[in-house]
């Protein structure tokens, strides 16, 4: 199926290419779609579905949705409702798309999520994310939810599995927590951008949530970690729950990583469970010896456990980089 404006493909939106293939599907099923602007809130849930874009350039689905948002009803969308791509299904597959939220800074919406991925065996490839607060949202939710209410959206009741996502060449832009979630999430040789918006801290790149018990939470590995923020102004995550993971391998840090790397979200009790960690890093964000003393850096040993293999493998053999 070919999607492209002004009826020179099979279908003009890439929602209804989408919608034509039936939640049943059991192959795989390629929608080609050409460079375009689609300003369309992608909603996706049936398996085995490839999106290809022309180019990560000019093949741009955008939405502007966000959290302080208002309902007809008068309720906030709040933050899981603001999505521009809702992925929740497993075998799924994108390659040469940018996926954006357009509807500002976090000061002035609130969170605004670019893609809400809540499945297994997940890929994307060359794809660009572009967002400022919670940018990509690697579900699924935590079990609940600190504030009632909030975990309002499309998988509010959903059952909770541990999802596996790989991304590579991949950009993913933004600012607070602006990537997050409790999946097993594999990014490789990607570009890490965070937005320089005018503070002393200007965010946390990871805010993992992963689950007590599972093995691996994010792992980057040869990414480039850049901005044009401000040196010393950007850690490298916290954890938004107990547990979370999050590990860099042979990354390049810019100048805006702060010393200490980590920050623990003003929960002391987290740092014995948490487990982030570094290996082999490079780049004037890379400051070994001031990162806090709760987080970890790799030996050669414990840093093999953590490639692609091993971290997303398990007993199908998913290999999604050959």
């Amino acid at each position: 199926m070919i999607v492209a404006k002004n009826n020179q493909g099979d279908f003009d939106s890439v929602q209804a290419a989408i919608d034509s293939i039936p939640s049943s599907n059991t192959t795989w099923c390629t929608i080609y779609i050409k460079n375009g602007i689609y300003k369309e809130k992608i909603h996706i849930t049936s398996p085995y579905i490839r999106l290809i874009g022309e180019s990560a350039d000019k093949t741009i689905i955008t939405y502007d949705d966000y959290a302080y948002k208002l309902f007809p009803t008068g309720e906030s969308y709040g933050t899981f409702n603001s999505y521009t791509m809702f992925v929740g299904t497993s075998d799924f597959h994108a390659e040469n798309l940018c996926i954006e939220n357009s509807s500002g800074i976090g000061d002035k919406v609130g969170q605004a999520i670019a893609a809400y991925v809540d499945g297994d065996r997940v890929c994307f490839k060359n794809c660009r994310f572009i967002g400022y607060q919670d940018t990509l949202f690697t579900g699924p939710l935590p079990p609940k939810p600190i504030v009632p209410g909030s975990f309002r959206g499309p998988r509010e009741n959903a059952p909770l599995i541990n999802g596996r996502q790989y991304y590579e060449n991949c950009y993913i832009q933004g600012d607070i927590d602006f990537i997050f979630g409790s999946a097993t999430a594999f990014f490789y040789s990607c570009t890490i951008f965070s937005n320089d918006i005018g503070k002393k801290v200007n965010g946390y790149i990871t805010a993992p949530s992963t689950p007590e018990g599972q093995a691996y939470g994010y792992v980057f590995e040869d990414c480039k970690i850049t901005s044009h923020c401000p040196k010393h102004t950007v850690y490298l995550g916290r954890p938004w729950r107990h547990f979370a993971k999050s590990v860099f391998i042979n990354c390049d840090l810019g100048a805006h990583i702060i010393p200490a790397g980590w920050h623990n979200w003003d929960k002391p009790d987290s740092e014995k469970v948490n487990f982030f960690g570094e290996y082999n890093n490079k780049g004037p964000g890379y400051t070994p010896t001031e990162r806090v003393n709760w987080s970890h850096l790799l030996s050669d040993i414990e840093a093999k456990h953590y490639s692609r293999q091993n971290v997303l493998n398990s007993s199908d053999n998913w290999t999604p980089w050959s």
